[in-house]
């Protein structure tokens, strides 16, 4: 293809930024079905499950942690996040610039961006440790923060190039290579931890039990981790995508849904690749560890390559991939916002450009739990000001889209109410000592309500 043909394929994108989804570009439940098993059956999950067993969590609070933590995270999909999506059929960012004006919707879509900037660094990030295998790359520790060796940085490099590419050919590709790939790795993470069990001791089903507690989950954290309990595990499952469903950000990805039910579709995510995944990759860690010589050092791409061999590192390349290419395409609409007259495939590139850069950076796999928590509740009180706005306001007589109404650049309700409610939660983390997993739900309760009343007062 040559490179005029390349610049009109991806000037002919349409991502309807600024306007409501026409019904030629609806869709049906199914390609929501494949996206979201797509997206969290992947490189994420090479990560939090291993991490898991790190922290020293027990086998029975994390299978009953993961059961409700999921239920709850699909329910808030599909009964907050999803019908406010196809009612409005336009982006999270261009209904917080009718709520919230344009320059607080800005400084909100940097904030926002950049988080998705790091998120998808983490997963390129991911797939490096399994294209590193053939180049014998150093394993990067559960401590490491900076880059280990220049081999680090080339696969990055690549990897991030490639990512890059894909997202800027927008929703349409990702959905499609997500469907395609989603089946067979979440395969691959079941065959690979059930060929590992053997070694463990599990040689019937009724031994599995006894062996989890003794060699997986044990409940004795690694050196240098922190204890985790059942309400770590519910909560982290829950609000690990919190900034997605009750932030609202995959309204950017919902108006394109025939129904709110399509919101449903997240449990093939929840449950597939949360779930399943979760538990099947903390098996392999644990398999892992009994034969590492260095119990700090930590690599998806080993550990896979470990139990399913070639197949194992293909999987990991392609989980971080998939994981990685609809957190850029978010993470392009976000920062739109600042250059609106540019075609999404050159801010998508810029957002690849920041992304490839911080995935150079091994601390963003090790400490992804806290990160994945902190930037969740970052986005969050944004989620309940449009929750607040569109359901709440107008049974208070109260004007909904205030910005845009009163030509606003600043919607001070929607300001204050990020800005405290963030305080709120720093306050219960540094006075009350309750942990970063744990404050999204109040705060939000908190979020939802400082937007009503600062509503009433400042109207």
């Amino acid at each position: 293809m040559k490179l005029t043909e390349l610049t009109e394929q991806l000037n002919s994108v349409e991502e309807f930024e600024r306007e409501p989804i026409p019904p030629k570009a609806i869709k049906k439940w199914t390609s929501f079905f494949g996206l979201y098993a797509g997206e969290h059956t992947a490189g994420t999950e090479f990560v939090i499950g291993p991490l898991f067993v790190a922290h020293g969590v027990s086998t029975g609070d994390l299978l009953g942690g993961l059961l409700v933590g999921n239920i709850l995270a699909v329910l808030s999909w599909a009964l907050l996040c999803a019908p406010i999506a196809v009612r409005e059929r336009i982006t999270l960012y261009y209904k917080l610039e009718k709520i919230c004006g344009p320059t607080l919707t800005k400084t909100y879509n940097v904030v926002n961006g950049l988080m998705f900037c790091f998120l998808a660094g983490s997963m390129i990030a991911v797939s490096a440790t399994a294209v590193g295998i053939p180049f014998d790359l150093p394993l990067p520790k559960l401590t490491d923060f900076y880059p280990n060796s220049a081999t680090w940085v080339i696969i990055v490099l690549v990897i991030g190039l490639v990512t890059t590419l894909v997202a800027m050919l927008g929703y349409n590709l990702i959905s499609y290579v997500a469907n395609l790939a989603a089946p067979w790795m979440f395969l691959v993470f079941v065959a690979a931890a059930l060929a590992v069990l053997p070694e463990l001791g599990v040689h019937s089903l009724g031994d599995f039990w006894d062996v989890a507690n003794t060699k997986i989950w044990t409940g004795t954290p690694l050196e240098g981790q922190s204890k985790f309990t059942f309400w770590h595990v519910m909560f982290f499952s829950w609000f690990c995508n919190m900034a997605m469903h009750i932030g609202m950000a995959d309204m950017s990805i919902l108006r394109y849904a025939d129904s709110w039910k399509a919101g449903l579709g997240s449990v093939s995510g929840m449950f597939l690749g949360h779930y399943i995944a979760w538990t099947a990759s903390g098996i392999l860690y644990s398999i892992f560890l009994l034969n590492a010589t260095d119990k700090l050092a930590f690599a998806p791409g080993p550990v896979a390559y470990y139990a399913a061999g070639v197949a194992g590192i293909v999987c990991v390349i392609v989980a971080g991939w998939t994981t990685a290419n609809p957190t850029i395409y978010r993470a392009g609409l976000a920062l739109q916002s600042l250059s609106p007259q540019w075609k999404t495939w050159k801010v998508t590139l810029v957002v690849g450009l920041i992304t490839t850069i911080a995935a150079l950076f091994p601390a963003l796999v090790m400490k992804l739990l806290d990160f994945v928590a902190l930037y969740g509740l970052l986005l969050m009180p944004m989620g309940a000001v449009i929750f607040a706005d569109v359901y709440l306001l107008p049974k208070l007589n109260l004007k909904v889209e205030k910005a845009e109404k009163e030509k606003l650049a600043v919607n001070w309700a929607a300001g204050l109410t990020w800005i405290l409610t963030l305080v709120f939660c720093l306050a219960l983390n540094l006075l009350v000592g309750i942990e970063i997993f744990f404050l999204g739900l109040p705060g939000w309760f908190v979020a939802t309500g400082l937007y009503v009343g600062l509503s009433k007062v400042l109207k």
